[in-house]
């Protein structure tokens, strides 16, 4: 797609929305289906809004992010250390605006190197504190919600006018709210909402549908339910991700990192997903990885070899808490893939707070 693309009707987006959602469910890691949506709705409205403006506004320039190979769709994803973004701010007039947050360079990174001696060991430590965090790891009551704030970044193809370069989006703040069964939510991020107010996440969605919880909707009350046998959870991931991403080890290894971000695993089966991890084939330790705000930490990762990114969880050196994740551009692809050189940041996420909460919208310092 570029910037000369004749423009579809309002009814025609709504069927691509559908098609291409549907063409490509299959393909996208468990658990972030939802966030891919909120990206593509949002790009569906904000292109319906352009139409009814063209005359009076000028053509934003279009652009592609390739998640993952095979896969491309206009979605953000995370963010990457401040030192790399600090000259793009969201307020920064001199740049250009995508989605209501402001672009720049592509975001890179030192590749640290990765080794697979210490896994088993690395991997039992944050298990062991995993475990140990059930006294600050409160349930879910009904009526209560889960408190999800990060900061968020992420690097893209952009293509103008059939001319194709690199390019980033800024550090930016993104908050989620969610139910503990999942039908009631709403997300602040400005990459995603027209509106700083941000929008519902509530069930049913426009279809009339209410998912229930699932490994692709991850729901507290879903979480509490499952087994916390690292065998059996892995187990249950191979065989209900079978088809999706691009080898069956590397959606294993996606999905539970998936769940790390996003979602609120009770304290005892947190410490089951990490047990269950280090069974999976191909993960690697990185002693040094620097998540989206900055923070030095050690990286349980895994390399993805058919699109060269390697998937890396950061946690703190000594408290073996979880700080974030990113995905790091390891080895050179052909084609228009060739634009992301070994060092880019493609996907990075930092948690910033987790909690909570007992309404829509409250924070835990309005708590306290």
């Amino acid at each position: 797609m570029n910037a000369n693309t004749p423009r579809q009707s309002p009814a025609e987006h709504d069927e691509s929305a559908k098609q291409l959602l549907s063409r490509t469910a299959h393909d996208l890691p468990a658990g972030r289906h939802q966030f891919h949506k909120e990206r593509l709705m949002a790009q569906i409205h904000q292109s319906q809004q352009e139409e009814r403006t063209a005359a009076a506004e000028a053509v934003a320039p279009a652009r592609t992010r390739r998640l993952r190979p095979a896969i491309t769709l206009p979605v953000l994803a995370a963010a990457l250390a401040g030192t790399v973004v600090a000259g793009v701010a969201l307020n920064d007039n001199s740049g250009v605006k995508d989605a209501g947050v402001a672009t720049g360079p592509a975001l890179t990174t030192h590749i640290g190197a990765a080794t697979t001696k210490g896994v088993p060991q690395l991997l039992d430590q944050i298990s062991l504190a995993a475990a140990e965090s059930e006294g600050t790891h409160p349930a879910v009551k009904p009526g209560q919600y889960v408190y999800i704030e990060s900061k968020t970044a992420d690097s893209f193809v952009k293509t103008v006018d059939d001319k194709s370069s690199l390019a980033s989006h800024a550090l930016h703040r993104r908050q989620v709210w969610m139910s503990s069964d999942g039908t009631k939510g709403w997300l602040i991020d400005p990459a995603v909402n027209d509106s700083s107010e941000g929008e519902t996440l509530s069930l049913p969605d426009e279809q009339g549908n209410t998912p229930v919880g699932s490994l692709n909707h991850p729901t507290y009350d879903y979480l509490a339910k499952l087994t916390t046998d690292p065998d059996t959870i892995l187990a249950k991931i191979y065989k209900e991700t079978k088809g999706q991403g691009n080898t069956p080890d590397q959606q294993a290894f996606e999905t539970i990192g998936d769940l790390l971000v996003e979602s609120y695993p009770p304290a005892e089966l947190y410490s089951a997903l990490f047990k269950a991890a280090a069974k999976i084939p191909g993960v690697v330790v990185v002693n040094d990885a620097v998540d989206a705000v900055g923070r030095h930490g050690i990286a349980v990762a895994r390399l993805d070899e058919t699109s060269g990114e390697r998937e890396e969880w950061i946690f703190d050196k000594k408290t073996h808490v979880f700080l974030g994740d990113r995905s790091v551009k390891v080895t050179a692809s052909t084609g228009e893939d060739a634009l992301i050189k070994p060092g880019t940041v493609t996907f990075t996420n930092a948690i910033v707070t987790r909690a909570v909460v007992d309404g829509m919208k409250q924070t835990p310092s309005a708590t306290g």
